[in-house]
């Protein structure tokens, strides 16, 4: 197919704007295409969303795959990320069409945070196989609906949590669950600060930009070059600041290590200052989140210290972060070693890649771990039900910082104890035609 025109590019979303997005249903065909394939046989990949971890995530697949399609509501990143993945894939704006396509096994989504549930779970309804980028919701309620989905379809979903294939936080959950150092009371996440900025002014639409599409679920709004790419982050239409992004990845190390990967807090007492500037970022600042399990161990999320997570327990401290693990219990390894086949928190390992640390190292690690699991069908390292889990406390927190008061919280229902209020905070509000569902 010839890379379409820009005429062409920027008229494919007509029929997306105009009317509702339908769900997609799921087929046999495409699992048995799966499931006939050989252990050398290579997949073909669709990849959504490629500004930079897009990419990344991209070129991590090619080893398994072929990119055949790519999807972007930015012409130019798109053309460049087809030129940067070989020059043979067809360039879209609308992501169903990737989906249509029966040469398409894999679809890898790096889009902003407020569109991952809907194209995931269209994705899985299409009947393909998924790795998504972290955060893996934008509300409570889209993990609740996303779960039950990849239960139904019964599709292999990887969630870019990679931090549990990084050596660092594999090794420092692992020493914890095993009892080194000792009964575990305390874990203090430290994720950093979010920015401050605005107002911003509101402009023309770029061309070779779908603003439309790129804001799918969310209010519209006019545009906002700061609203877009990296910068979304830190507008809670889209996002929702450190805690989702950063806390993505150490609250899930926190959960995972606490052995609290399926369940949640009772408790949450988050604290925060808000801006308040129109037309600008409205993340909170100086933030921080006090939470309690029921088992009695705490958990601390705090904006300022050294990045990284540290479990307390009453027999010694371990810490970790992206380019350390320390701690006596890490010490003692040398004469008490946990070799690698002793791991218990993920029974589907690939001993012959251990985990690395370090971003890119670790990420080889988790992209293999999916394409492993796409094959023998097998649940990844970062299920999708353990990352809802995780990325719920960061909701939870935010939640209670927004309203500036404690929660209680009943993990087995997934709702609030007695509040009305807070529960209305689990979900939000969706634009027509781009409801999920």
């Amino acid at each position: 197919m010839p890379r379409p025109t820009r005429r062409q590019f920027l008229a494919s979303a007509a029929a997306l704007s105009a009317g509702a997005i339908k769900p997609y249903v799921f087929t046999a065909r495409a699992e048995e295409r799966t499931l006939a394939r050989g252990k050398n046989d290579r997949f073909g990949i669709a990849a959504i969303g490629m500004r930079y971890q897009g990419s990344v995530i991209t070129e991590k697949a090619l080893p398994y795959g072929d990119v055949v399609a790519i999807a972007d509501v930015d012409r130019e990143i798109g053309e460049k990320a087809v030129d940067q993945f070989g020059g043979k894939a067809d360039l879209v704006e609308d992501y169903r069409r990737v989906l249509e396509r029966p040469d398409v096994d894999v679809v890898l989504i790096g889009t902003p945070d407020h569109w991952h549930t809907k194209m995931l779970i269209d994705a899985c309804r299409a009947g393909k196989d998924v790795y998504c980028e972290k955060p893996l919701t934008l509300t409570i309620d889209e993990g609740k609906l996303l779960t039950r989905v990849v239960r139904e379809t019964g599709r292999v979903v990887q969630v870019g949590s990679w931090e549990r294939s990084d050596a660092n936080f594999r090794l420092a959950c692992e020493l914890v669950q095993q009892g080194r150092i000792g009964k575990l009371q305390k874990i203090i996440v430290t994720l950093g600060k979010n920015k401050i900025g605005g107002p911003f002014a509101t402009g023309p639409v770029p061309a070779h930009f779908n603003w439309n599409l790129w804001q799918g679920p969310t209010p519209e709004v006019p545009y906002i070059a700061e609203r877009t790419h990296y910068t979304f982050r830190w507008w809670y239409e889209y996002s929702g600041g450190q805690m989702t992004d950063w806390g993505a990845h150490h609250v899930d190390i926190a959960q995972w290590g606490a052995g609290m990967q399926h369940s949640g807090p009772v408790e949450i007492d988050g604290r925060a200052d808000f801006p308040n500037v129109p037309d600008g970022y409205n993340v909170a600042l100086n933030y921080s989140a006090r939470m309690h399990y029921a088992n009695g161990v705490e958990l601390e999320i705090v904006d300022n210290g050294r990045n990284g997570v540290m479990f307390e327990g009453d027999g010694g401290r371990i810490f970790a972060n992206r380019g350390v693990v320390a701690g006596v219990a890490v010490d003692r390894l040398k004469d008490e070693p946990l070799e690698r086949d002793q791991y218990k928190l993920y029974d589907f390992d690939n001993l012959d890649r251990p985990p690395r640390s370090g971003k890119l190292d670790a990420i080889v690690n988790h992209m293999g771990n999916f394409f492993d699991c796409v094959r023998e069908r097998k649940q990844p390292i970062s299920d999708v039900e353990s990352q809802h889990r995780s990325v719920s406390v960061c909701h939870l927190a935010n939640i209670s910082m927004r309203l500036g008061r404690k929660l209680s919280w009943n993990p087995e229902a997934e709702e609030f104890v007695g509040d009305a209020e807070a529960n209305n905070w689990l979900r939000r509000e969706q634009r027509k035609g781009f409801e999920i569902a």
